[in-house]
């Protein structure tokens, strides 16, 4: 019985810990990837805005601008994250750069901690950029902080 109690009252003093941590962080983020490809921006659109309408967070268009640009919204509906994400595809010298900067929140002191240091900020656009270079059959070489 001592034993459930020491296991017991240790995973409490970690979750406790990690939502003070979390809570020392700011709820504001920004960041940002950028992949290079050997493909114009009219091949990698339509590729990139299906796999980002396969992802399972509700957003919302705000710009479009084929082949370009999108900006999204996370909807309105989701109230434990939330931000934009603005992608900007450019030409380069031997393809395209795909850029997606991420201006974002987390309002759960937990889930801000885990976000941070355990999976990262950048880790569903991570998830995307090389579905997309997948995809393209492109290497993935991501960029950006």
């Amino acid at each position: 019985m001592k034993w459930v109690l020491l296991i017991a009252g240790g995973l409490v003093l970690i979750v406790a810990i990690v939502a003070v941590i979390g809570s020392l962080l700011p709820r504001d983020h920004t960041a940002g990837r950028t992949l290079t490809i050997r493909r114009s921006p009219p091949e990698v659109w339509p590729v990139l805005t299906r796999t980002m309408n396969a992802s399972s967070v509700p957003v919302d268009v705000l710009e479009s601008d084929p082949p370009r640009r999108l900006v999204t919204r996370v909807n309105a509906s989701e109230k434990m994250f939330g931000g934009t994400w603005t992608i900007a595809i450019a030409p380069a010298a031997d393809g395209s750069t795909i850029t997606v900067r991420e201006d974002g929140w987390v309002a759960n002191p937990i889930f801000r901690f885990v976000s941070r240091f355990v999976l990262g900020h950048h880790a569903t656009m991570d998830g995307i950029l090389k579905q997309v270079a997948k995809e393209l059959g492109e290497p993935t070489n991501l960029s950006g902080q």
